[in-house]
């Protein structure tokens, strides 16, 4: 999707911004990241490329896991998302790169008054490429617009752990304000490199015009966890036996798993009333498909996350 503007969901919010112009420098925020292995088979970030108010520094390597692994963060230096934001992240990893990358924070999305942010992200993965995609939380805050897409371009042998929580909003800021915001779209799509698509799936919640508490979709719970595993199909049914799906009552935590079409991979989700417990169950099946398919431990996480 190149033009948010022309999703239907996004006509009532096209009004021009009354501060700072669509397009204006702090208001389109890129990143473009680049793995692939060097000279002794290591793998790096030989490319970045980051334009304000988005900030990568040099790859770390802390993994306790995979001490091999290149790990990064995104940073942003201008705060919540304001009304009329435009980001995009390119991620690409070359055959048989791996890499890990999150987020140092929460992205917040501020109340908007004229327009919408949106974030545009691609994924490149190669031959026998291995990524773990897992930023911190999604906040809507109150009248905030926020519409995503999500284009993947993944080879048969490659895998990549891609995840997404939501928060219903800033739950514990004064009365509360869950699911006050005017608009989250969602949209996440792949395909092979030859075109072949695997699947689509689009989220559109508008709680002001459908309710978000009915049986089915949020019920009581605050917390949306969205995750996608795409992977080899010879992967995907021993990943899918070693999860347990279930609903407890007393923890207020639910987890569903289903198969993707096309045989590319998994779907997962987690519904709960807090974010910890669900960022837990979210670590937990990361941890499950990393001894699938690189036979190591995913680490504990740590305590200030």
């Amino acid at each position: 999707m190149n033009d948010f503007s022309k999703c239907r969901e996004i006509t009532p919010y096209l009004a021009q911004t009354k501060a700072m112009r669509l397009g204006a420098p702090g208001k389109f925020g890129l990143l473009d990241l680049v793995f692939e292995l060097d000279g002794d088979g290591k793998s790096i970030m030989r490319h970045w490329d980051r334009r304000a108010p988005l900030i990568v520094q040099q790859e770390l390597y802390f993994d306790e896991g995979m001490p091999e692994m290149p790990c990064v963060y995104i940073l942003s230096s201008g705060g919540p998302n304001v009304d009329g934001d435009r980001y995009e992240n390119r991620f690409t990893v070359r055959k048989d790169a791996y890499a890990f990358i999150s987020t140092g924070a929460a992205t917040k999305i501020a109340e908007m008054v004229y327009n919408y942010s949106a974030l545009k992200q691609t994924f490149l993965l190669e031959e026998n490429s291995y990524l773990e995609y897992l930023p911190e939380p999604t906040i809507p805050c109150r009248h905030s617009r926020y519409i995503t897409d999500t284009h993947i371009e993944i080879d048969p042998t490659a895998t990549l752990f891609y995840s997404e929580i939501y928060t219903g909003g800033r739950k514990y800021y004064g009365a509360g304000e869950l699911f006050e915001y005017d608009l989250l779209s969602v949209c996440t799509r792949a395909h092979r490199p030859d075109g072949t698509p695997l699947f689509r799936e689009k989220m559109v919640i508008e709680p002001k015009k459908r309710t978000v508490r009915r049986i089915g979709t949020m019920h009581h719970y605050d917390v949306l966890a969205n995750v996608i595993v795409l992977t080899p199909e010879k992967d995907v049914g021993e990943i899918y036996q070693k999860t347990r799906a279930f609903i407890d009552k007393q923890q207020e935590l639910a987890v569903g798993i289903s198969y993707l079409p096309n045989h590319c991979g998994l779907l997962f989700k987690v519904l709960g009333k807090e974010t910890s417990p669900v960022k837990e169950f979210v670590r937990q099946f990361c941890a499950i498909v990393r001894m699938q398919i690189k036979g190591k431990p995913l680490p504990e996480e740590f305590m200030w996350r």
